[in-house]
């Protein structure tokens, strides 16, 4: 039985928006994890693989903030620009390429570097067996 309502779009723009919530709200990591759970189930019910669409989400969530805070390095903008973070969602990213990779088969990356601790909130909570 569907927790969720809303259409396949809908359901997809929430989990976008969980996720950075899950990244970015630490203290309710938690909760934004079993919403996350609940929407995955709901994709799912629609006839669609949901770990792979949350793969991509991740991916394009990393990416992006990769893809920001290296600009700012080279436009010489220190402030809140870490290259040890970068590093650190290289090891996410790689985790979300493999997912996919899994899912349509072919070459994975074994070289999954993990973050430091003071990066923790930036884990993601994937499922047991799909944490390479």
């Amino acid at each position: 039985m569907k927790k969720y309502l809303p259409t396949l779009s809908e359901l997809i723009d929430r989990l976008s928006i969980v996720q950075l919530k899950e990244v970015f709200i630490p203290e309710h990591k938690e909760e934004y994890a079993k919403e996350i759970q609940e929407i995955l189930h709901d994709i799912n019910l629609e006839g669609q693989d949901a770990e792979l669409i949350r793969a991509v989400i991740v991916l394009s969530q990393m990416n992006l903030h990769i893809w920001h805070n290296e600009s700012n390095y080279r436009k010489g903008i220190k402030d809140g620009n870490n290259l040890e973070l970068t590093h650190g969602l290289n090891g996410i990213r790689n985790t979300a390429k493999n997912i996919i990779q899994e899912k349509v088969g072919g070459r994975k990356d074994y070289k999954i570097d993990c973050l430091a601790a003071e990066f923790k909130d930036w884990e993601i909570s994937w499922s047991k067996k799909n944490n390479n």
